[in-house]
This record gives C-alpha cells, structure tokens and sequence, in this order.
C-alpha cells in the first residue's frame, strides 16, 4: 500500500507545473509553489490572470514572427523603419535585446529556434521558408530588400543555421551581413549588453 503524499494535490500539481518551466528545478519550484501560497490572494490571482491573457491575447506577428497582440506587430508597421533591412535573430527576446540597443531601425525575422539535429529541429521547423517567401514578396512588390542581417547567436548551431540560410538567400540581389564578433562565443543576444550590441551592429561584416 503507498504511502499518502505530505503535499496536497493542488500543490503537487503546480510543483510539477513550475518544474516544466526552463531553468526551474525542484526546489525553486517548491520554494514559489509555498510563496504563492503564502502570500495574499490578489498577488496568486494576478499571475494567473497575466497567464490567461498571455494565451489569450498574444500571436505570431504573419510577417515578422516577433510575438505581438496586433498582427502586424507595431514593428512591422513603424513607416519610420528602413522595411528594406531585415535583421534575423533565434528568438523574440533577441529582438527585445537588440530593440534596446536603440541603434538599429530596420525590421526582424524571427525563426523561432536553431538547427539542432541531436533535438530533431529541422530546417522544415524554422521560419526559414516564410523568410524566402518574405523577400520574393518584397520584390514582387517593387519594394525588395537590399540587405539580410544575420543575427543567429555565435554557437555551432547558430552558425549552422546562418550558414543554411546564406546558402538559401543565394539566389537573391541582397547583401548579406553577420553580426562583427563583439558578441561572445557560445554567447545568446538575450544576455549582451546595449554597447556590445552596437557595436556589433555597426561592425557587421558581409559573407
């Protein structure tokens, strides 16, 4: 016969949902498990309620992939970026990073992850091809795009993946850059501070 669990079930429950979370292990999960439960209601009821919203109100951006509330996101529709300029980057906090440099004014493709052969991520998984269908319809248009800012991050499947779309682009009139390599290896956008990102923005190089 198993023994009883000392947790509750309703604790128990929201442990197992915190451990899901990226960065989370078990005891931080307890310790905001008993926090939550601790503390007044609004505060518990607020973060379910921003939860709620968070599902309900936010989409993929159709043209950019950036996460936004209104499709297009404000990004795509600022008539005061150069739309000619497209920046990639892995992931929507690396538009966040980048925005805050407050030194770039073109606009963003979001792939959504990186090649990763060991996790089974594919070219088929990333916003690759809706990057290629982007710039056919820019030129169709009459409105092409002269440059492709690559700005996966500087590890080996960021690499892989700029490379991959290097080749991919090859059959466009559009200069492509890398990011200078004032960013460090094996380092993510997410973490870089706002003067190493501009100066890898200003410092990009062509391949």
């Amino acid at each position: 016969m198993s023994q009883p669990s000392a947790l509750p079930p309703s604790v128990a429950r929201l442990i197992e949902a915190l451990v899901a979370l990226p960065g989370i292990g078990p005891k931080t999960a307890s310790r905001l498990a008993y926090y939550l439960l601790r503390a007044p209601d609004e505060v518990a009821l607020r973060l379910a309620d921003a939860l709620r919203e968070l599902k309900a109100q936010t989409r993929l951006c159709s043209v950019c992939f950036n996460i936004t509330e209104a499709d297009p996101c404000p990004l795509c529709t600022d008539p005061s970026r150069d739309h000619s300029v497209i920046c990639v980057v892995e992931e929507p906090l690396d538009v966040a990073a980048l925005e805050r440099a407050k030194v770039y004014r073109g606009t963003y493709h979001v792939l959504h992850g990186v090649l990763s052969p060991i996790n089974g991520v594919g070219p088929d998984d990333l916003k690759i091809n809706e990057l290629i269908a982007r710039l056919r319809r820019a030129e169709a248009q009459g409105q092409p795009v002269r440059e492709v800012i690559l700005a996966t991050n500087p590890t080996v499947e960021g690499e892989m993946t700029a490379l991959l779309i290097q080749r991919k682009l090859a059959a466009f009139n559009v200069r492509i850059t890398r990011l200078a390599r004032g960013l460090p290896v094996g380092g993510d956008l997410e973490y870089a501070d706002e003067i190493t990102l501009s100066r890898a923005l200003e410092g990009r190089q062509q391949v």
